[in-house]
């Protein structure tokens, strides 16, 4: 029996930042995960609550931290995105994955789709 998520939506992608995991459901069922994140560090926490996939660009760059985010997929009108990026060190708000999480999310979440994020 696969553990379920915290979460209680039944399609989309679920995070817990308590546990630094994430996984993608269909029909309540998880389909990918759990899999490592690092998450938004003091002063820059990421949001909990629920959000609509709004858009994905797959070779962006952080200007406000002169960065590369590859394979983004932004759920927050504030610029909060699943990307690759460092499993060690947190982010600005961010949800950092490896590079293979990253861009399986970026292909299979769609835009309006939800993501929730529980604490």
């Amino acid at each position: 029996m696969v553990k379920p998520t915290p979460c209680t939506i039944s399609d989309g992608a679920c995070i817990q930042l308590s546990t630094n995991q994430s996984w993608v459901v269909r029909g309540d069922k998880i389909v990918y995960g759990p899999v490592p994140i690092t998450h938004g560090r003091k002063g820059h926490e990421t949001p909990l609550g629920d959000f609509p996939v709004l858009r994905k660009v797959k070779n962006e760059w952080s200007r406000p931290y002169n960065a590369p985010m590859p394979w983004s997929t932004y759920f927050t009108e504030s610029g909060i995105a699943f990307h690759e990026g460092s499993l060690t060190d947190p982010s600005h708000g961010c949800i950092h994955l490896d590079p293979k999480a990253a861009q399986y999310y970026f292909t299979n979440l769609s835009i309006g789709e939800t993501v929730q994020v529980v604490s």
